[in-house]
């Protein structure tokens, strides 16, 4: 039996007064979150808010994605230059873990998951309806394909007809999943051909969407545009060796996607996802933490009446057929035309957002999300109209103020975080590193080969590992211990004894 591992006590160690130095520059706090311009999502958000103690921008960003998730299959919005755009939202919120992000989520998704669990119950019962129609087909067909090539001339010209008006196959109904926590962008397409054509990727574990196999190396580049097309609304085009291609029309995704500082900030440096303007098709926010000021005890009577007429309305447009074409697995979503007055503001808006990215402008350094928030104004007044009626006959002015203000505040956030994007990628890694010694790591000395054996997926690499220690070494993060010191019971040729600050108090 093998022992169990023993913990050693780390005991600060000297170091100099001012102690190690922090490796990455404080990012500024940004301007609270405008939730009064979420209009009919407001109740909802205060109510959520009310009753987790979380940062009203986290639950912003699930009644924003929540909601456009709901719509997004029955209408395009119209936007500037003649053209629409699809009333779906991307969603990236950067927080801590213990901020109640999930607490967020579960709250305002139950209508989603009530009704997933009743559409489950329907596609039973339809999926064994579906088996037994789908043999007989196939058994029906098999004889007549053995009779038109029998030897009898009658027998098979009879079977020849008789095929002509078979008919196609039985078509298996639709999955009644509506949302997915970390899917690859093939598995997406696989979902396409059998599921809805409106679904979302909802995830509190953001790790494992960024730095997952659907973002590795090797497929970044896919996953990127694959799902960039999918904020487009372009058509989807699969090719395969041995398969051929596979269109897919008529699709829509939201996505929320929630994620650590410690994972969001590479992701916002990769170079690759802002080069193709992948993280400008995000609603970013990273809000200051609650964590530490979530004493009140209960919440307000009217707070769950909030939240219930919420899950309400979730659920009556859930129920609602959506447009399609010739098959249920493809939308056709009708248009959803400005007001005279709406074009005006977001034509005000998109001369302001542009001008802004002119040399010296305020938003020079981000243009991929300048370029992008006249759009966003429109998707975000989109989703808020068709919230309050599907039937909307067009975006009012109200909706639309609403929307550009929400933009607005997005593309502060986003030139707030720019500062976070531009850290060397070996600057992010140390900084992971520093974390992880600090908060995972039992003992108070650490060798390279214990990086690469234990350490952070990313930094299992010698060449890597060395890398960062550099960093934490120079920022007085590790000491270097000498050569032979025994460590854990044998004696190494490098190790370095961890830095852990004494806090007063």
């Amino acid at each position: 039996m093998t022992a169990p591992m023993s913990i050693e006590v780390a005991q600060p160690i000297p170091f100099k007064a001012e102690g190690p130095q922090p490796l990455m520059r404080e990012i500024p706090p940004g301007e609270p979150y405008p939730i009064h311009a979420l209009g009919p999502l407001l109740a909802a958000v205060e109510a959520v808010q009310d009753m987790s103690q979380a940062p009203a921008a986290i639950a912003a960003q699930s009644a924003l994605s929540i909601a456009a998730l709901a719509v997004q299959g029955f209408a395009d919005v119209e936007i500037l230059g003649g053209g629409t755009a699809p009333c779906s939202l991307f969603c990236l919120t950067i927080a801590e873990s213990g901020e109640r992000k999930s607490t967020c989520d579960r709250l305002l998704m139950a209508g989603i998951r009530d009704h997933e669990a009743r559409e489950a119950v329907t596609y039973r019962e339809a999926f064994r309806e579906y088996e037994v129609a789908a043999e007989i087909w196939q058994g029906k067909r098999k004889r007549l394909m053995a009779d038109a090539a029998g030897a009898d001339p009658g027998k098979a010209l009879k079977a020849q007809a008789e095929l002509q008006t078979l008919g196609p196959a039985p078509v298996e109904p639709l999955k009644p999943n509506l949302t997915f926590q970390e899917p690859t962008i093939e598995g997406l397409f696989k979902f396409y051909q059998a599921g809805r054509p409106s679904v979302g990727l909802f995830t509190d574990e953001g790790g494992s969407f960024i730095g997952g196999h659907g973002m590795n190396t090797d497929n970044r580049l896919k996953t990127i545009a694959g799902y960039s097309s999918l904020w487009n609304g372009d058509k989807l085009t699969r090719m395969r060796a041995g398969d051929g291609t596979s269109d897919y029309p008529g699709r829509r995704l939201s996505m929320h996607v929630m994620v650590q500082p410690i994972i969001a900030h590479p992701f916002l440096a990769d170079p690759l996802a802002a080069g193709q303007g992948f993280l400008a098709r995000f609603l970013i926010t990273d809000p200051p933490s609650a964590i530490g000021t979530r004493l009140r005890r209960g919440h307000d009577a009217g707070s769950r009446l909030n939240l219930d007429a919420f899950t309400a309305r979730l659920v009556q447009i859930l129920a609602t057929p959506m447009p399609t074409g010739d098959t249920e697995r493809e939308l056709r979503p009708v248009t959803l035309p400005l007001s005279a007055r709406a074009r005006d503001l977001l034509w005000r808006f998109y001369e302001e957002t542009e001008l802004a990215q002119a040399q010296g402008g305020a938003l020079e350094q981000i243009r991929s999300y300048g370029s992008k928030a006249a759009e966003q104004a429109a998707r975000i007044a989109g989703v808020l109209t068709l919230w309050t009626d599907l039937d909307a006959p067009e975006v009012a002015p109200e909706a639309m103020g609403w929307g550009i203000e929400l933009a607005r505040f997005y593309l502060g956030e986003a030139r707030r975080l720019a500062e976070a994007g531009a850290i060397s990628e070996e600057t992010n890694r140390a900084e992971m590193l520093r974390r992880w010694l600090l908060d995972s790591w039992p003992h108070q000395d650490v060798t390279p080969r214990e990086i690469t054996q234990y350490g952070p997926n990313s930094l299992r690499e010698s060449k890597v590992a060395r890398a960062v220690l550099t960093v934490l070494e120079k920022h007085g993060w590790i000491v270097p211990l000498p050569e032979g010191e025994v460590i854990r019971g044998a004696a190494r040729k490098e190790a370095y004894r961890i830095v852990r600050p004494c806090h007063a108090g």
